[in-house]
């Protein structure tokens, strides 16, 4: 614990290496949910709606109930994974404790949003489709607060001893 809030972890060469790569992949996530998330709906809550209530002017049919726990199913798992590993890193940067606290119940509060936004959509009523954007903009935003804090921090030089000096723990790859 005491490595990880001195800051020490950002000195070891493989550990930066690791959890920049490990960031990348994040970042290619963050892009990726943005992909699939417009190549289906926008930002308007009435595509919201013709994605999770069908169309018949588009010929499209509702979601059904199995194709949506399916995706439930594996977002919730995911989801909790990448805002653990993103969020317990975030308590080890130097901001404000209330500006963490917010960005960690923001991230979290639109994954939730995001994806119970289509349940409510769907079996609750189409007004709901704004909880469905709000919730994807939220998430975005916060992966976005997170990944980029994170890449700052990371990047940033070691911390240096009573002497001076770098940790040479910190420095030894």
């Amino acid at each position: 614990m005491k490595y990880m809030l001195s800051g020490a972890y950002r000195g070891p060469l493989l550990v930066r290496l690791t959890l920049s790569c490990t960031l990348v992949f994040i970042a290619l996530l963050w892009v990726t949910n943005a992909l699939l998330y417009f190549q289906h709906m926008g930002l308007q809550p009435a595509s919201v709606v013709r994605y999770y209530l069908g169309s018949e002017q588009d010929f499209t049919v509702p979601r059904s109930y199995g194709s949506m726990l399916e995706v439930a199913h594996a977002h919730f798992a995911m989801m909790a994974m990448v805002l653990l590993l993103l969020t317990h890193l975030t308590i080890f940067v130097p901001w404000p404790v209330r500006a963490r606290v917010a960005l960690v119940l923001g991230t979290f509060a639109g994954a939730l949003l995001e994806e119970s936004g289509g349940w409510l959509v769907r079996f609750a009523g189409p007004e709901f489709a704004i909880v469905k954007v709000a919730g994807f903009l939220a998430l975005q935003a916060g992966l976005a607060i997170l990944l980029l804090g994170l890449t700052w921090h990371l990047n940033r030089r070691p911390p240096i001893t009573a002497t001076g000096d770098t940790d040479q723990r910190a420095t030894q790859a």
